[in-house]
């Protein structure tokens, strides 16, 4: 199915379903609907869309240091919740979103064609989404600090 038409088998899924947010059964019909289709091209589409979209699904925007802080944060509550309640599967998904985030930001910061400013930036969110990786559980604590004492992560 061309980019054209997943687009449009996209907005004729969410009109017909009457849908006005994605959460995790829109993400999982979603998926059947524009099958097959990649969660990362799926979720782009669904962000073009200004739905509001729920965690762990959603995946970790980088745009700037608060985007990036406010859905670390948001998985953390969703890992943490699987982790309560044993569902390892749902943990190891909010693991695999930061994963490819960080994968991504690595990327684009070893890009030659990157700005030296933008190479910063996505370095310094790369060891962010170490930190939670590492223990997510005391990433708010950390990103306080870190947010405290290096003027780089102001808010852009």
């Amino acid at each position: 199915m061309p980019n054209q038409s997943r687009k449009h088998a996209l907005r004729e899924f969410l009109t017909t379903g009457q849908i006005t947010a994605i959460g995790e059964p829109e993400w999982q019909a979603a998926l059947r609907a524009l099958a097959p289709i990649s969660e990362s091209y799926l979720r782009a589409l669904l962000r073009e869309t200004g739905l509001p979209f729920a965690q762990p699904h959603a995946g970790i925007r980088q745009k700037s240091f608060a985007d990036l802080e406010r859905d670390l944060r948001a998985m953390l509550a969703i890992y943490v919740d699987a982790m309560r309640a044993g569902d390892r599967q749902r943990a190891r998904y909010c693991r695999r979103q930061v994963i490819a985030a960080k994968d991504r930001a690595r990327f684009v910061a070893r890009n030659p064609k990157t700005s030296p400013e933008k190479k910063a930036q996505k370095e310094e969110m790369v060891g962010w989404m170490l930190v939670w990786l590492e223990n997510p559980e005391v990433f708010p604590a950390w990103v306080g600090i870190r947010k405290r004492y290096c003027s780089s992560t102001d808010s852009t």
